[in-house]
């Protein structure tokens, strides 16, 4: 089939499409609840069923976030093109009533329906799309679905690397905002500095306690001194706690520090500048907790290839795509980091992640399910 051709298939699907996004962003599945995770993971159950050719479907359950939910082919392959995404969304159960699924003009509105779930539904659809015309594969396809990407994929990581493993590329269904795919991704760290002092009272003997937020509030210009912008190294203090009362001198503090890198040997380096700060303070004890969470996802040039070869197959049906390097982190990173080339952001083009304003376009549907379509076709 033609790439026109295909577009229309998808045109024709247009319906349908849009009401499965609506069913599934109607089963709110916020981060750690167990139970609305599982109904998401049988929606998506069941619409694997529902294909003419049956894939095989696994889901793995992760304790207090809900279950990881796997669509492969028949058989085990050796190698694959690997699809990945998210089922949980960022909004506490109830937030639909103060952003329904709905439609108004071009753009469909929803809690979590950009930030991915109508991207789940892009990815059955291609899917569906095989199944239905018989068009054969270049290379068998996996898709992933993890349940707790937004915060941080602990339990996740584990099952993408492994899937990542056998994967000779990999395609990202996270949104973008303007419709550009997006070709590198900041590393990312999530810290905290404690500072932990001696309490006195403030007014009768402040001499005899030792400030804990006094000494955490000269550690910030250190904190920031850290990062390296002209490479896209960031390092910023987000929040800042401490103390108990008015009139007493605060023996603990506590700052959040948000890390961002975008070349991986900037991770050891950040780490180790936190881990010697030095409280001016000798009675003043400083902690450093937290971690890399995620490596960042690289411009290789085998990343480069990939995308000239999505924009070529976009070009095909006038469909100009873009590129972007963006500071936020997803799941891609990881695969990344194991040298398989990725393209992220090959979601459904939209806004308001994250928000109650939170919307998609419907106009892209067709488009990007073509172009998800023609690079499964073509390895």
């Amino acid at each position: 089939m033609t790439a026109g051709e295909i577009r229309q298939y998808f045109e024709r699907r247009q319906e349908t499409i849009i009401d499965a996004i609506r069913e599934i962003v109607d089963i709110e599945s916020p981060s750690f609840d167990v139970a609305q995770s599982d109904k998401v993971t049988d929606w998506i159950e069941r619409q694997a069923f529902s294909l003419p050719v049956s894939p095989r479907v696994e889901k793995f359950a992760a304790t207090d976030v809900g279950k990881h939910i796997l669509i492969g082919p028949f058989e085990e392959p050796s190698r694959h093109t690997l699809i990945i995404g998210h089922t949980d969304t960022v909004h506490p159960i109830g937030t639909n009533a103060k952003n329904p699924t709905r439609i108004e003009g071009d753009r469909l509105y929803g809690c979590g329906v950009f930030d991915m779930k109508a991207n789940v539904v892009l990815t059955l659809e291609v899917l569906r799309f095989f199944a239905v015309t018989g068009t054969p594969l270049s290379q068998p396809v996996t898709a992933f679905f993890s349940c707790d990407e937004e915060v941080g994929s602990a339990t996740g990581r584990g099952y993408i690397e492994l899937e990542a493993a056998k994967a000779d590329r990999c395609f990202v269904l996270e949104p973008s905002a303007d419709g550009n795919v997006k070709t590198g991704r900041k590393g990312t760290g999530m810290f905290q500095l404690a500072a932990y002092g001696v309490p006195a009272h403030a007014g009768l003997e402040p001499e005899k306690g030792a400030n804990a937020v006094a000494e955490l509030a000269r550690q910030i210009p250190n904190i920031h001194a850290t990062a390296r912008p002209e490479i896209g190294t960031t390092v910023n203090v987000t929040t800042f706690h401490g103390g108990t009362t008015l009139n007493v001198i605060p023996d603990h503090a506590v700052g959040d520090i948000d890390v961002r890198y975008s070349v991986a040997s900037e991770a050891e380096r950040v780490v180790d500048e936190l881990a010697s700060l030095i409280s001016a303070d000798p009675r003043v004890t400083l902690e450093l907790t937290g971690a890399i969470n995620r490596p960042p996802l690289e411009r290789t040039n085998a990343v480069v290839s990939l995308y000239e070869k999505a924009r070529g197959l976009a070009a095909s049906f006038d469909y100009e795509l873009g590129e972007a390097q963006v500071g936020g982190g997803s799941d891609g990173n990881f695969v990344a980091a194991l040298g398989v080339p990725v393209l992220d952001g090959l979601g459904l083009a939209g806004n308001g992640a994250h928000t109650l304003d939170e919307y998609v376009l419907l106009s892209d549907i067709a488009k990007r399910a073509t172009l998800l379509t023609l690079l499964v076709m073509n390895a």
